[in-house]
């Protein structure tokens, strides 16, 4: 049949006979999928020649809270598609609450900026602590290197507190970080809810300037150390050389590495009610040391930088970096460590709202 004079036909290589106009429209856009393609940016090329910063939501020497990124930085570095630097960055200020918001709100979405902040900064919203600008449910939760456990202990040369019995009936000055770390909520939720008398004195700008003020004698314990940081770094052998005390452990659960001796928080609590407003307290520690990105750097980096983690944490050389540190590796992978998240925020709202008066929320 022949073709209509009205309707303008040619034949163009890989097309077949079309009409002239659809033709121009069918080259223009392979030409822009073929340009898309050509300039498609992998993984690899964006990560070349980059750095990626983590930051730290505490000052210097904060014991297992910069030995585990110190350690880790040359795996990522050899893992990360592209081998982006890798450096840290102190941003101590209100409990973690400061770098949370900095990486949730201020740094690039783009990958290049990652949070290794001490757990105890994920109740913050839930129990409406003041500057809070971040939802950690939104979170891109990468991992954490190892489980942990809090505890609580005591200087032995400062005080003849020697268990949790014993804090019961006499004061015992405890140092601290910002109100809202665990420093200082482990104590005050400690002396509402199993009767100890802990006095709580605030301010010291790392976990590791507690230690320093306990040695030093200035104030004779600490509530919220980790089981893994206060067995490792300088006080590596305060345990065993029976510097310290441990009296108690805060968790969900007992670690089956400590003294079954030491009790749970949990199980000496009076009411089941108490038990509720303790587990609101206690739950992050199920995080261990998370890290993680902002709510919208884009996926394909994500998925990058989690595998990358991943093959950290099996590597033997990094397993054997934390060997030297006596730092345990027990890693939590990117989906757990997102399931966690997101079960402390359905935890039950009355007692939520009885642990936000102990910690002294305003709101």
């Amino acid at each position: 049949m022949a073709l209509c004079k009205s309707t303008p036909r040619t034949i163009y290589q890989g097309f077949g006979t079309v009409d002239a106009a659809a033709a121009i429209l069918l080259i223009a856009s392979a030409g822009v999928f073929s340009a898309h393609g050509a300039n498609a940016e992998t993984v690899a090329d964006f990560y070349r020649g980059k750095t990626i910063t983590l930051y730290i939501g505490t000052g210097s020497g904060a014991g297992a809270v910069s030995a585990y990124p110190n350690a880790m930085m040359p795996f990522l570095k050899k893992y990360i598609p592209g081998h982006p630097n890798i450096v840290l960055s102190h941003m101590p200020g209100a409990g973690g609450i400061k770098a949370a918001n900095y990486i949730y709100k201020i740094a690039p979405q783009d990958g290049t900026a990652m949070g290794f902040i001490t757990r105890g900064f994920l109740l913050a919203p839930l129990l409406k602590l003041d500057g809070v600008q971040f939802v950690p449910t939104k979170f891109n939760w990468i991992g954490s290197p190892s489980r942990t456990v809090s505890v609580g202990a005591v200087w032995n040369a400062a005080t003849d507190v020697r268990t949790i019995q014993d804090a019961m009936k006499k004061e015992v000055v405890l140092g601290a970080t910002a109100p809202n770390q665990d420093t200082a909520v482990f104590p005050r939720a400690l002396n509402a809810l199993i009767g100890t008398k802990f006095r709580v004195v605030t301010g010291y700008p790392s976990v590791g300037a507690v230690d320093l003020a306990m040695a030093r004698k200035e104030v004779q314990g600490k509530v919220g150390f980790t089981w893994n940081s206060l067995n490792s770094g300088p006080s590596v052998n305060w345990v065993k050389d029976k510097i310290v005390n441990v009296i108690v452990q805060l968790g969900t659960r007992k670690a089956p590495d400590i003294p079954d001796s030491v009790p749970l928080a949990l199980d000496l609590t009076r009411t089941q009610e108490d038990r509720e407003v303790l587990l609101v307290l206690c739950a992050p520690s199920a995080a261990g040391y998370p890290g993680f990105m902002g709510p919208d750097v884009p996926q394909d980096r994500v998925a990058a930088v989690r595998k990358a983690y991943g093959e950290t944490m099996r590597d033997p050389e990094f397993k054997a970096a934390l060997d030297k540190q006596s730092l345990d590796l027990d890693p939590i992978p990117a989906d757990e460590l997102t399931e966690t998240v997101a079960g402390i925020y359905r935890l039950s709202a009355p007692a939520v709202e009885r642990a936000r008066e102990i910690v002294g929320s305003k709101k």
